[in-house]
């Protein structure tokens, strides 16, 4: 199966893809941090290119609910209609099947409820981090190990079960929030490979 990871530097779900047997590529505007097949590009260049699957990570910063307090600004000199636009052109690209990931974001309403909300705690990590997946022809992921993460004590803080919420300001922090998590892809990978 020929796979397209759009939107993806790591190379966390393109490897997944690739360890069993699929012709699987990222595309990044940035170069891919691991050994593999990857487009350096503008994903829009090569979309029609024959992918019987695209999974795509189009950026968040524009359209995440958490960056609501900047949306009157970021509506006002456009940057939140291009990334609207963007998402939108992935969700509707040429390609069998879909699935678009974001965090929750104002595409619930500009477009439609996602398909499915996954957590990383559901395939093997002991974190929280709330992905949504807006899908075209792909079955509901089902979790492959599901960690039970500790109760709160009165007073406590969500802190450790939210890590990435929490990471120190840096230049690299957007990258080390954006990746995918290994048994999210291994998952999608195992469960996609039809």
């Amino acid at each position: 199966m020929r796979v397209l990871i759009a939107c993806e530097f790591s190379g966390t779900v393109r490897d997944a893809f690739s360890r069993l047997g699929h012709d699987a590529w990222s595309c990044d505007l940035l170069p891919s941090e691991s050994d593999g097949q990857h487009y350096q590009c503008d994903v829009m260049q090569i979309i029609n290119n024959d992918w019987d699957l695209m999974i795509s990570h189009p950026p968040c910063t524009d359209l995440a609910v958490s960056g609501a307090a900047w949306f009157k600004e970021k509506i006002a000199d456009g940057r939140q209609q291009r990334a609207i636009d963007f998402f939108m052109n992935l969700a509707n690209a040429p390609i069998e099947k879909i699935c678009v990931e974001n965090p929750v974001c104002i595409m619930s309403r500009i477009y439609r409820k996602p398909d499915q909300i996954i957590q990383p705690w559901q395939f093997g990590h002991d974190e929280k981090k709330t992905t949504c997946l807006w899908m075209k022809n792909l079955p509901k992921l089902i979790p492959t190990n599901i960690v039970m993460l500790p109760e709160l004590k009165i007073g406590q803080s969500r802190r450790s079960l939210n890590r990435l919420d929490h990471l120190p300001p840096s230049p690299d922090r957007w990258k080390l929030r954006s990746k995918t998590f290994q048994g999210i892809a291994d998952a999608m990978a195992a469960q996609w490979s039809f």
